[in-house]
């Protein structure tokens, strides 16, 4: 009987540089990892949010990135990194559309 790991079961990576995914979906590894360990998620709120995933898939996952933990660690890093960096450089439509608002309430009308 030949030994087939499991979690190669209910997680991939494409080539050439895919992230390790839930198999059959767009589903990352590490959008498990962060919305088990910092949402706070249990894995059965996981499966309830996705109903297309199986509980085996979520454990699969949490699997794979403590066994990579270091790698997928520095990945969830840098993407964080990257949303911060364009955040900073995009301004809100929302904050903006605030402050001219106010701005107009702010200034004194024309005699």
């Amino acid at each position: 009987m030949s030994k087939i790991p499991v979690i190669s079961e209910h997680i991939e990576i494409t080539p050439n540089g895919g992230k390790p995914r839930i198999v059959g979906h767009r589903i990352r590894v590490q959008d498990i990892v962060i919305w088990h360990e910092r949402m706070g998620l249990s894995p059965d709120e996981i499966v309830y949010h996705y109903p297309s995933i199986t509980l085996a898939d979520v454990y699969a996952a949490l699997a794979y990135y403590h066994d990579h933990q270091d790698e997928m660690s520095l990945e969830i890093a840098e993407g964080e990194a990257f949303v911060r960096e364009v955040q900073a450089q995009t301004p809100s439509i929302l904050q903006e559309k605030l402050k001219n608002r106010n701005d107009t309430k702010n200034s004194i009308p024309p005699r």
